[in-house]
């Protein structure tokens, strides 16, 4: 494999084919966008693309339009210090979590524990395998929480695949002991409605809880049933989480009929997907707030109650929103940027067809006070760097870079990469840094890229689904001043008040 740190700069505009147009109008139009595609046990099927995409991915290469084949491009203040290949674990990488010199990462068959205390020379400290994709992954004190969202045969880990249309088929949340991190204890199982796609924490002295996201009932699927317009609440004692147990359902849409409430997506909203569950829930706990991405709605909620959340506001974006895929916070708590997974981040949505609106950020203004606080829309992000037919790419999971009197994030694009950007002004965000990889293949879309990048005690972190562990280094006089903050812990959708 081939590492180059080049630094230049990119053109921006990558012609695209009629064809492709043609497919991605298909994409959009054909029903509601997906969350991130559940290959399960088996890596996601390559999808051939034209000759015509293919030879223009080829010249785009050839022209220096993108990076070559694992050739890896960086703006001048990004430096690539390290990458750790997959090892035990030959699944889809995931999310990230950090505690202290550890950095925690998820794959689809288990989870890996890194000790970063040389970020120049990340080393392997213990690895899982517990299948149940996507294996999201947080940690608080000497717990590990793990999603599983793919029907299983029990909960152990050991488990196979098995229908969800079983009654005996198990989806929910693991709970590990990580007091000794050279050997972690799986010590708890919960079992959730429709399984867990993503879990947030709200960390408390004696307890832990966790809010569990999931989505997508079906009334064929005994313990998925619709409506499902809420999240599953999990309280776990510290000192006892064998005790783990669901203590709640709020409802946060709210509608007649079978169907329940939220956005009722197509054919109403054509290329919206319809709200049955959230996919992803951010929580400040300083502030008592959440916010949430449901699919088809944006919410903002209280959390001053965290077993009974309320919410605040509620909004949708029928025009270039396909699926409110995940959500952060401005420090100040008056601002959250909304992602939108257009495609399901199966797709190549990071080009001219589909423009600078669409699979990108949504910045919303935080306006009022208390219960009367409303979600206002500003301006949208995407990265302005057109990537080839052969990549997917759109708008994933970050984190803030916690400057005082700043707005700054670094966010991860699938093959797009990992951008570096600030929003400060709402209304005219900007990119300040970079670091990409050329496509996996110029012949073939095959899923790739960051899932997550996140920034943590000085560096950046990206967990690529295929290459591995990331780390990166930024040196910008813009962001230099978060260097001096440290944390002793870091669930990103736990978000954390840097500065108290």
């Amino acid at each position: 494999m081939t590492l180059l740190n080049i630094h230049r700069t990119r053109r921006r505009r990558l012609g695209v084919a009629a064809t492709a147009a043609g497919l991605l109008a298909a994409l959009l139009t054909a029903g509601p966008a997906v969350a991130t595609p559940d290959p399960g046990d088996s890596p996601a099927t390559p999808e051939k693309v034209s000759k015509s995409q293919a030879a223009e991915a080829r010249a785009a290469v050839a022209n220096g339009e993108i990076p070559g084949k694992d050739e890896i491009v960086t703006s001048e203040n990004i430096e690539h210090l390290a990458n750790i290949p997959k090892d035990t674990l030959p699944g889809t990488n995931s999310d990230l979590a950090f505690q202290g010199k550890y950095a925690f990462a998820g794959n689809y068959d288990g989870f890996r524990i890194f000790d970063i205390s040389n970020p120049k020379a990340p080393k392997t400290v213990s690895q899982v395998l517990c299948p149940g994709s996507q294996n999201d992954i947080s940690v608080s004190g000497d717990l590990l929480f793990l999603s599983t969202d793919s029907s299983r045969s029990d909960n152990s880990c050991n488990s196979t695949t098995q229908p969800t249309t079983e009654k005996s088929s198990w989806e929910g949340m693991k709970v590990f002991d990580i007091s000794d991190k050279k050997n972690p204890k799986y010590v708890a199982a919960v079992e959730t409605a429709c399984g867990s796609h993503t879990h947030t924490l709200v960390p408390e002295r004696k307890n832990v809880y966790v809010y569990v996201s999931s989505y997508s009932p079906n009334a064929a699927f005994p313990d998925c049933q619709p409506p499902h317009d809420g999240i599953s609440v999990i309280k776990v004692p510290r000192k006892a989480p064998e005790k783990a147990k669901v203590v709640g359902f709020p409802v946060l849409f709210s509608g007649e009929g079978p169907d329940g409430g939220g956005n009722p997506g197509g054919p109403t909203n054509p290329g919206v997907s319809k709200t049955t569950g959230c996919h992803d829930i951010t929580v400040l706990p300083s502030k008592d707030l959440a916010a949430g991405a449901c699919m088809g709605d944006g919410i903002l909620f209280s959390i001053k109650d965290p077993e009974n959340p309320k919410v605040i506001d509620q909004v949708q974006d029928n025009v270039n929103f396909a699926f409110w895929h995940s959500a952060s916070f401005n420090q100040k708590a008056n601002k959250v940027v909304f992602t939108d997974e257009l495609g399901g981040g199966g797709a190549a949505t990071c080009n001219a067809v589909i423009g600078p609106n669409r699979g990108a950020d949504g910045i919303y203004d935080i306006v009022g006070k208390g219960d009367k606080r409303k979600l206002v829309f500003k301006s949208y992000y995407k990265i302005p760097r057109h990537q080839a037919d052969t990549e997917n790419c759109v708008a994933h999971n970050g984190s803030l870079i916690p400057v005082k009197g700043k707005d700054i994030m670094v966010q991860a694009w699938y093959q797009g990469g990992v951008s570096v950007w600030d929003f400060t002004d709402s209304s005219k965000p900007k990119e300040i840094a970079y670091f990409e990889r050329g496509p996996l293949s110029t012949d073939t879309l095959i899923g790739g890229g960051s899932w997550s990048a996140y920034y943590y005690n000085g560096y950046i972190y990206s967990n690529d689904l295929v290459k591995g562990f990331d780390v990166l280094k930024i040196s910008d006089r813009r962001t230099d001043p978060a260097k001096k903050v440290r944390l002793r812990e870091l669930n990103v959708q736990t978000q954390p008040d840097y500065f108290d």
